[in-house]
């Protein structure tokens, strides 16, 4: 926790240096003009970016399946896989994009060029569906034979808006949430750690909300005004959402960040190994400089040992300048340094863990099968197969507060006691729910194919089965209570785990989880598709449903699903109880000083 001084103008970091505070106040003309940043009245205007960037980027991702499929002629398993990988490519680039964001520009810089990038590619997707020669002709007689193939420059214009929405949304990701907590650093009170964690709770509801917008409101503009229209909405929503983040930028608090994770990782690495024929029992450990108060001397953990080698003090005159500063941070580090890369390592085993569920989050099949289904409610309306996603991020959103806020109280009132799950006992009961919701699919799936073969469909030009589509809801909705319980609290998780310092790369941690697994889903659906299309026969994931075994594929979910558990359940038992680490311990320290 950093510590600020009373005086109205910025506060800057000791020597280490990382932190640049801007005035709060200043004179003008004699007269003194308060300005005051940051708080609560900041906070819309990062949010209103964050929601309105969702509504338009999720609204185009969430119909873009049947967008490939129907206009660009590609089969349901490429389709799939194209976005499989848009979803690793915009999980993966967090990474670097923390690395910027804390390294140079900065999170306010870095939202800004992160906006600017998904407005071009809302523009480019526009661009494709209003001119004709962006994509190929219709086929004809709407089927699939006669359909002409997307030519490579029709699909590079097309994957370069992906890109530009990925590096986008990649940018928005990991600092977002982050930015909002920089606005409530220079408060000093009591009642923070509640401001935050109300902050924490609003944060993802409105993400909640932004989804479901985008998975109905944008869905069905699209779906019932054709591409054109529904694309050029998306395109004004996320002009809208960067001119709302610019508006607040006289209300901000800007952080300009100097530390590189990824370099300072770098270094204790290379340092220890540098150090290895050095025996700590006989060396003295000191702390070179804290962030957090340079005069503290504070011990390195046992764990992972070795790299305490890299704070090893060998010849403090050479190593170290006249101001108690490192002359080569190459050649040592701080204990800080030691500790951060320490925790990270220590997450790796369960953060793993949370790559089979980016599997189970993804809806393109499930848009596919709504299609084949019947979508009539009523007589007048038909729910858009592309909306099917909307119980899942409702779920998602209502799920995450009812616990926080009508559960966990209830318990409370009930029993007297502060009875709430553990962050662990939360991840755990969402991968079982995603288990269960993969489950749920298998059966709905060969329920469906079933009755399709039933009523001889398969081979019919879109054959449409006459089973509703709300046999979809049921596993949407525990996929959206399994992100309720897992998504969430791994973010929580990673965010007590890891120094307040590194809170944009907690949130990048986390998407590099999802990253890695769409990747994996990509490898997988190609493996299978390829695997069971092989001597002429029908692939299990074949553009016709009908003919495919699509039920086979969340069979295989569901018994990665069940494996990962096991490994979950083990990863805890190695990680044991939560320890306090070395920054919290001096944070109790300086509470107790007079």
């Amino acid at each position: 926790m950093h510590t600020y001084s009373e005086s109205t103008n910025s506060r800057k970091r000791s020597s280490s240096g990382n932190t640049q505070y801007i005035p709060r106040s200043c004179k003008l003309q004699g007269h003194s003009m308060v300005i005051i940043k940051g708080g609560v009245k900041a906070i819309p205007f990062i949010i209103a970016n964050e929601v309105l960037e969702k509504v338009s980027c999720e609204g185009i991702i969430s119909i873009m399946v049947i967008y490939l499929t129907k206009e660009y002629h590609l089969e349901a398993a490429t389709a799939a896989s194209v976005m499989f990988a848009y979803a690793g490519f915009s999980e993966f680039v967090p990474m670097f994009t923390a690395y910027l964001s804390d390294s140079y520009l900065g999170r306010f810089r870095t939202i800004a060029f992160a906006s600017i990038l998904s407005l071009m590619g809302a523009i480019i997707v526009w661009f494709t569906a209003m001119y004709p020669e962006a994509k190929p002709p219709t086929c004809e007689l709407n089927s699939w034979r006669g359909c002409r193939s997307a030519t490579a420059p029709q699909l590079i214009l097309l994957f370069t808006a992906l890109t530009l929405l990925g590096t986008g949304a990649a940018g928005l990701r990991p600092c977002s949430l982050a930015f909002g907590v920089d606005q409530f650093t220079q408060e000093n009170t009591p009642q923070l750690s509640k401001v935050l964690q109300f902050y924490f709770s609003g944060y993802f509801a409105s993400i909640g909300i932004s989804l479901v917008l985008a998975t109905t409101v944008i869905v069905y503009i699209i779906d019932t005004m054709g591409w054109k229209i529904g694309f050029g909405v998306t395109m004004a929503v996320m002009a809208l959402s960067t001119l709302s983040f610019l508006l607040g930028s006289p209300l901000y608090i800007k952080l300009n960040e100097k530390r590189s994770i990824f370099s300072e990782f770098a270094q204790v690495i290379v340092t220890a190994i540098r150090n290895r024929k050095y025996n700590l029992s006989k060396e003295r450990l000191v702390v070179v400089e804290y962030h957090r108060k340079s005069t503290n001397i504070i011990i390195p953990s046992d764990y992972l040992r070795f790299l305490n080698k890299a704070c090893v003090i060998k010849n403090r005159d050479e190593e170290l300048s006249i101001d108690g500063v490192a002359s080569d941070p190459w050649r040592l580090c701080t204990v800080e340094q030691v500790e951060d890369l320490k925790s990270v390592i220590g997450l790796i085993p369960l953060w793993s863990t949370g790559i089979i569920i980016s599997l189970v989050m993804n809806i393109s099949f499930p848009v596919l099968q709504a299609e084949t289904m019947d979508r009539h409610i009523g007589q007048n309306f038909q729910f858009p197969a592309a909306s099917i996603g909307v119980f899942m991020f409702l779920t998602f959103t209502l799920g995450y507060n009812f616990y926080n806020h009508l559960i966990v109280p209830l318990l409370v009132k009930i029993t007297g006691k502060p009875i709430e799950l553990t962050l662990k006992q939360r991840m755990g009961i969402g991968l079982l729910l995603g288990v269960l919701g993969t489950g749920v699919a298998t059966v709905v799936e060969a329920m469906r194919r079933r009755m399709a073969i039933k009523e001889g469909l398969p081979g019919e030009a879109a054959p449409v089965v006459s089973m509703s589509v709300m046999w979809l809801v049921l596993q949407t909705v525990i996929v959206g209570l399994a992100q309720a319980f897992n998504v969430n609290a791994t973010v929580e998780f990673f965010y007590n785990e890891l120094p307040k310092s590194m809170n944009s790369f907690a949130m990048a941690l986390w998407s590099l989880g999802l990253g890695v697994g769409s990747m994996l889903g990509t490898v997988l659906v190609k493996m299978i598709d390829e695997i069971t299309s092989r001597d002429g026969r029908v692939s299990w994931l074949t553009s016709d449903l009908n003919k495919g075994h699509y039920e086979y594929y969340y069979l295989i979910l569901t018994l990665m699903g069940a494996v990962n558990f096991f490994y979950f359940l083990v990863c805890c038992w190695a990680h044991g109880k939560v320890k306090k680490k070395p920054w919290e311990i001096e944070e109790e320290v300086l509470k107790e000083k007079p």
